[in-house]
């Protein structure tokens, strides 16, 4: 017997079940990848099933949480010194940076769910050595435990920095919870290289408005925009193009894109002092005996200016360790000009500089540097817009120190939802447009009676059913927007979205407005509560019955508490529950159908039990007889399923979106589908979850479980009930 024979084998297929690139996309691209609608939850959760996030902060001692970050601050360690014995400025760029890789286009993204601690954006180049600002924190972490998430943590260090550096701050609030696992569902982009050139995601360069749909950084693995330029080109006046557009698509206007601008630079610097050629890789790539520690620096040599991140190196202002406005007296006080930094960067440095204004080395006061600036610094002055707010910002620094304090809050806070989802004792008083305020509603109506007069007004289930969809389907669970609470579905600009069907719309709001008015309720509760009246005459027509449940006490906001243009990032442009998808779409409406239902936070299950029940409820778009397969229309049944696993029908294309069911033996048109009907049926996972609801003995089940997930999603947003 030779002895490559003797050789044992082992069991594990490497680099097979738990290599890269293994998913069954891989071999069949066109594939429906249903990953993210079950990414979270109990089997990646490490948490007890009773264990209630929310009740747990409620406990958690603030003030000492407060205290012990801010003690941390000064405490300098020898693994990684901090800059002038201060780590404010790092802890500044960890919360910015976790907090801005949020975008309004979809709400995900983010501070909110603590993933900067895993891939893309733990080992993203833009977020070089936040890996230490994390391992600097863990002591407090682990101190307070599961009531202080990574989340929470991340988002609160840089306020604490702030505050101790001279910042009278807004303001901070509690109460985001964990994920446990990177966030599959957010699409950062096209490229598969890091750092690609703008063009990658952008149709005209000299024009970032035509910038990829979704995202919102100019690049693959930045935050925001090159600092050395576009493509590392420096052009002031082009970057703050980009600067601009990138704002707005994290939900920032021009004052507050250039109070962050500038209070992000005036504490804290960049590090760039010597060439990048022998730093170590980041954590997604470093050495087991790394442990997760990325971007290693073997000259370092325990000194805090030998540090290296972007390759930029120097700060922005003479005292980069507290709250003044140095930053703007210099940017306007000297003129600028290009040079390169020790590791080969671009950067601006000022002409015949003062000695008074240039800075302290990070470890050796003796030594004094030039202060620098970024390309998008240099465009605070070279843009006319940014200029003039800079000005005014440079005229009034207590006007400044409020419009960034406010600015920084709501960076920190975006992804938040409304303001009942903040905790704690640094809460700051009054709303926030930007917080989608909504007033507070009355719940001791007479509920009976109030459904007594929706049933006897003359609307018809669907529209009854519909309207309730259509006003809770905004929702999203990403950052916690929209929902039915507020009835801004009667609002601009939802009054008047396409998706909505405004005439049909108009015609119900019209006609329950009325009797909230007489009920002394909200339109918001009456347009759920119609939804369940109709839902509950349909299971009674299929032979159920079932009392759908209602929890009263929604408000109704007004048009001076809804920001219509961030509000219209909300609009559906496609919405498979409905079979809804508005012409020249370049994405398959399945695919949108899934974005939808994972931003409703729901399941598989519930995906399936909800498009099925809803086509049979003939809850279409417009009346669109697509995919309702059933003669008895308006009944809750599994009428649905059933015939989409009937073998004695087949399917035959009329294009790319449409089919027609036939009879095999007669030939003859049955019932009309799109293909977001079609892939119930097409699909391995979903067809798997239709015929549970196809088999005899599971139509009980298949009420009780649409009752289920619709009454989830009119209670998605009522932060106000749920524990």
């Amino acid at each position: 017997m030779s002895d490559s024979t003797k050789v044992a084998k082992c069991p594990v297929m490497h680099g097979g079940n738990t290599g890269t690139g293994n998913h069954v996309t891989k071999w069949w691209p066109e594939a429906l990848n249903l990953d993210i609608l079950r990414q979270h939850g109990t089997p990646t959760n490490p948490m007890s099933p009773d264990y209630n996030h929310r009740e747990a902060v409620k406990a958690l001692d603030f003030q000492g949480v407060w205290g012990d970050v801010k003690a941390l601050l000064t405490d300098s360690q020898s693994w990684w010194p901090a800059d002038w014995g201060h780590y404010g400025g790092l802890m500044i760029r960890l919360s910015w940076h976790a907090a801005g890789s949020y975008r309004l286009a979809d709400g995900r993204g983010g501070a909110g769910t603590g993933n900067i601690r895993f891939e893309p954006l733990n080992s993203w180049p833009d977020n070089a050595s936040l890996d230490k600002a994390c391992r600097l924190l863990w002591p407090v972490k682990k101190k307070y435990g599961n009531a202080l998430s990574w989340a929470d943590l991340t988002a609160l260090a840089g306020t604490v920095a702030y505050d101790a550096m001279g910042l009278k701050v807004y303001g901070f609030g509690f109460g985001r919870e964990d994920v446990y696992a990177p966030e599959i569902d957010i699409n950062w982009g096209a490229e598969n290289e890091i750092l690609a050139p703008s063009e990658n995601r952008v149709n005209e360069l000299e024009n970032p408005d035509t910038m990829e749909t979704g995202v919102a950084a100019s690049h693959m693995g930045l935050i925001y925009v090159n600092p050395e330029g576009v493509n590392g080109n420096p052009d002031p006046a082009l970057t703050a193009k980009y600067v601009r557009t990138t704002f707005a698509r994290m939900a920032m206007n021009d004052e507050e894109t250039a109070a962050l601008t500038v209070g992000g630079h005036t504490v804290g610097k960049a590090h760039g002092a010597m060439a990048g050629d022998n730093i170590g890789k980041e954590p997604s790539a470093g050495r087991m005996q790394d442990q997760g520690f990325g971007w290693h620096n073997p000259d370092a040599h325990g000194k805090a200016n030998q540090h290296f991140t972007s390759g930029i190196e120097g700060a922005w202002t003479t005292n980069p360790t507290q709250w003044d406005d140095g930053y703007l007296k210099l940017l306007f006080g000297y003129d600028w000009e290009l040079k390169k930094s020790p590791a080969g960067a671009w950067q601006w440095e000022p002409v015949n500089i003062a000695e008074e204004d240039m800075v302290p080395d990070a470890s050796d006061p003796s030594i004094k540097h030039n202060p620098i600036m970024t390309d998008a610094d240099m465009a605070m002055k070279i843009d006319p817009t940014y200029n003039e707010i800079c000005q005014k910002f440079k005229d009034d620094h207590e006007y400044f120190s409020q419009t960034f304090a406010k600015a920084w809050f709501k960076l920190t806070h975006r992804d938040m939802g409304p303001k009942v989802n903040y905790l704690g004792p640094f809460v700051p008083e009054g709303d926030l447009i930007w917080q989608d305020p909504i007033p507070a509603g009355n719940n001791s109506y007479d509920v009976t009676a109030a459904k007594a007069a929706i049933k006897a007004s003359g609307l018809s289930n669907a529209d009854m059913m519909a309207t309730a969809w259509d006003s809770a389907r905004t929702y999203r669970g990403s950052d916690k927007r929209g929902g039915a609470n507020g009835a801004r579905i009667r609002l601009a600009p939802q009054k008047d979205w396409e998706a909505n069907e405004p005439q049909r719309l108009a015609t119900v709001l019209e006609t329950l407005g009325p009797i909230a008015e007489k009920f002394d309720a909200s339109v918001a509760d009456m347009i759920v509560l119609a939804g369940s009246v109709g839902l509950e005459a349909a299971i009674e027509k299929s032979g159920h019955s079932i009392e759908v449940p209602f929890t009263p006490g929604r408000g109704d906001a007004s048009q001076d508490m809804t920001e219509v243009d961030s509000f219209a990032y909300l609009e559906p442009l496609s919405d498979g529950f409905r079979n809804y998808h508005k012409e020249g779409l370049s994405i398959k409406p399945e695919e949108m159908l899934l974005d939808r239902a994972q931003l409703l936070g729901l399941s598989i299950a519930e995906l399936v039990v909800l498009v099925g029940g809803m086509r049979v409820l003939g809850l279409n778009y417009g009346s669109s007889t697509n995919g309702v397969f059933t003669d008895n229309v308006g009944a809750l049944s599994t009428d649905f399923f059933e015939t989409i696993t009937d073998m004695k029908y087949s399917w035959h294309t009329v294009d790319d979106v449409s089919f027609e069911l036939r009879d095999r033996d007669s030939g003859m048109i049955k019932y009309l589908a799109s293909s977001a009907d079609l892939v119930f049926g097409s699909n391995a996972i979903l067809r798997t979850y239709v015929e549970i609801y196809a088999q005899n003995g599971n139509q009980d089940k298949f009420v009780r479980d649409f009752v289920a997930a619709w009454t989830k999603i009119m209670n998605a947003d009522r932060f106000d009930v749920q524990s």
